[in-house]
């Protein structure tokens, strides 16, 4: 079988997992801490905040930048649920915008519309690994008075306008689960330049503590453990080289199939969380590689307003609604070998004779 996904788990990171374990410093500690300064010079930015899970460094970053009941962030809602729930989680309202009509991301031209005067942030998502349109969201959100938080769950290292993912707007929040471009096993990661803001996540993120027992205000528990940090060290080294492999499967996608299904544009960036086609023959063309041994996978099968828990925030979002018809992604991680993409696309062409 031929697998949607596979983290890349090798004897690097199992020694460093040891190390820790011997050490006897297992939770939060020094591999935390030089995971986060190692993972700020990657993207450029001066700090970095790591959290047990992406979903809680997401929550840290609308909690610390202040958003909480009666503010108004907009977003997509074509992407995974974390995006919008942090936002509710924060006691603020999400604002669905629809996507561009040539690609996944939050449509530039169509958030200022949405603007009120409770909304207080912007917040795009690099979806599938394509950074979304941040020179265009820089300058309305500058004009607008507004804050800019990067969900960069799924764009490790994606880079373009001489900045990485994370490091444009105010703040950026990542995640580490085991399918991402890279992982802790579970994780998360919030990127920010403000050094008062980075502290203030630092605290909420540890019972809102400023030191030990001295509660400063209210907060969670959402650390990272050593454990997981020292996994994330060995991958920082060896994303790079996923993500080119990735890409090189996703050019070879391209070159092949453009004739016969909408093929992603590899442009902003591209790392290929997601290698994501459309057609409308989507359902069928699935089922036929299913019987090829050839996983696949719908993302997503369903704009987040029209989940029950989120259905008070319903939007007109034409192109998203056209999107979940339509969208397959396609085997794109590192471990696949080149016999694996050729199979992929010699099913796909057979499928369309």
């Amino acid at each position: 079988m031929i697998q949607i996904a596979s983290p890349q788990i090798g004897k690097e990171e199992r020694e460093a997992v040891d190390r820790v374990l011997r050490s006897g410093i297992i939770a939060q500690g020094p591999e935390v801490a030089k995971f986060e300064k190692e993972f700020a010079k990657l993207c450029g930015v001066k700090y970095a905040v790591a959290a047990c899970n992406g979903t809680t460094a997401g929550h840290l970053v609308m909690l610390a930048s202040g958003i909480g009941p009666g503010d108004e962030v907009i977003t997509t809602p074509f992407t995974f649920f974390a995006t919008a729930s942090v936002v509710i989680m924060a006691g603020a309202k999400p604002v669905f915008v629809d996507v561009e009509e040539d690609g996944f991301c939050l449509d530039p031209s169509k958030v200022e519309a949405a603007i009120t005067d409770n909304t207080k942030a912007i917040h795009p998502v690099h979806l599938y690994g394509e950074l979304a349109d941040m020179p265009s969201f820089l300058e309305i959100a500058e004009r607008n008075n507004l804050l800019l938080i990067e969900d960069s769950a799924q764009a490790h290292c994606a880079n373009s306008w001489d900045g990485n993912a994370g490091s444009f707007g105010n703040a950026g929040w990542f995640s580490f689960y085991p399918t991402k471009n890279m992982t802790t096993s579970e994780g998360g990661i919030i990127t920010t330049n403000d050094e008062d803001f980075a502290n203030k996540c630092k605290i909420i993120r540890a019972h809102g503590m400023s030191a030990q027992y001295q509660h400063t205000e209210f907060g969670y528990n959402y650390r990272m453990t050593d454990i997981s940090a020292a996994i994330g060290r060995e991958q920082l080294k060896k994303l790079p080289n996923f993500n080119a492999r990735r890409r090189e499967i996703a050019e070879r996608y391209n070159s092949e199939l453009s004739d016969l299904v909408i093929t992603p544009k590899n442009r902003r960036g591209h790392v290929f969380h997601q290698y994501t086609i459309r057609s409308d023959k989507r359902d069928e063309l699935r089922e036929f590689l299913l019987k090829r041994k050839i996983n696949t996978g719908i993302y997503y099968p369903s704009l987040l307003y029209t989940y029950p828990s989120m259905k008070e925030h319903q939007s007109s979002c034409p192109n998203a609604e056209i999107l979940v018809k339509e969208v397959l992604s396609l085997p794109v991680h590192p471990a696949l070998s080149d016999s694996d993409v050729f199979e992929v696309i010699s099913s796909i062409k057979s499928f369309f004779g």
